[in-house]
């Protein structure tokens, strides 16, 4: 059984571990630690997790757990990374797994070193739609691509304390939406966008409310934006134009909530759906594959490092005023 520890009482965590995780009989999660321990304590109670800590430090020196999920702030990811690392811990982490690609190159450096596995939490990337998506773009029955558009919305309006917002913690339209549709580029096209430019609206916070930005792979132009400003709606969609054609998803980052691959090609339109499970599920599967059989994923060390990377481009093109470094952010762990 591979036991599984929650840092942070997350409001994330049931979807993302805590239900897909009584669907297994592999790995369960045995543990939540919070800086409060009542806390904690209610949020164990609350999800039927056997054990609570009242700090991070408890659960990472616990000899009860393998693998830790960290789902906290952004700004804590490579602090509380790093320490699960040291205490011998696979770390499955939120996205963005750091807060720019200098921490993401120390996480991935750290990971290596120590023989473990640090995942980052791109659920979406492990359902086979994204599998059957990268069939199409690789069949060549699009023909020479031409143009990629790609954008993640969400309802996310600013409150005094939301995290969301607030640079220092990691906050922004990029870091908390728009690392989906870096991250889905990437996968598609197999290949590192540049970045030509970018725009940005900032929110009550500094944080970017809302981002546009242009990129190019290869001949390839990139449409890329994000906005979590009061009142969008919800949307995900992913579209490629190809000389024949065209492959459209609606949802590519919840398929399992429902979804449409839709293909034009010489005139001629399909539409389909891709059957799974949630993302969730597929996730721990890669989890699970990382500690029973060390074999790496796909989101891993080099991949989480790259694509941080487009989103450093991105941040400086478009302006976006950047948080401190980490070492005067959180000192020492």
């Amino acid at each position: 059984m591979i036991r599984v520890g929650i840092l942070g009482a997350a409001g994330i965590a049931p979807q993302a571990v805590i239900v897909p995780a009584r669907r297994r009989d592999d790995l369960a999660v045995t543990a939540v630690a919070s800086r409060n321990a009542t806390t904690a304590a209610r949020y164990a109670s609350t999800h039927a997790i056997p054990t609570s800590y009242g700090s991070y430090d408890e659960l990472l020196r616990s000899s009860e757990i393998d693998v830790v999920y960290v789902a906290l702030p952004p700004s804590e990811h490579l602090r509380w990374s790093l320490v699960a690392l040291a205490h011998g811990k696979h770390v499955l982490c939120e996205k963005p797994v750091t807060m720019d690609a200098v921490e993401a190159v120390e996480l991935a450096d750290a990971a290596e070193a120590s023989g473990l596995h640090v995942i980052e939490a791109f659920h979406d990337h492990y359902h086979p739609l994204t599998g059957h998506l990268a069939d199409v773009g690789r069949s060549g029955v699009l023909g020479r691509l031409t143009s990629i558009a790609t954008s993640f919305t969400a309802d996310n309006p600013y409150f005094p304390g939301s995290i969301r917002h607030v640079p220092a913690l990691g906050g922004g339209a990029l870091m908390d939406l728009g690392c989906y549709p870096v991250h889905w580029v990437r996968a598609f096209t197999g290949a590192e966008p540049f970045v030509e430019s970018a725009t940005y609206v900032a929110g009550f916070e500094g944080a970017d409310e809302s981002i546009e930005a242009r990129l190019s792979v290869g001949d390839v132009t990139v449409a890329l934006s994000a906005s979590m400003a009061a009142g969008v709606p919800f949307a995900a969609p992913f579209r490629v134009e190809g000389e024949r054609g065209s492959v459209e998803v609606d949802n590519l980052v919840l398929p399992h909530r429902g979804h449409r691959v839709t293909t034009v090609i010489d005139g001629i339109s399909r539409t389909r759906t891709i059957g799974g499970r949630e993302t969730y599920d597929y996730q721990l599967d890669a989890v699970a594959d990382a500690v029973a059989n060390n074999r790496t994923q796909a989101t891993e060390g080099a991949d989480f490092v790259a694509n941080m990377t487009v989103i450093d481009a991105i941040y400086t093109a478009a302006g976006v005023p950047r948080p401190a470094p980490a070492s005067s952010r959180t000192g020492p762990a």
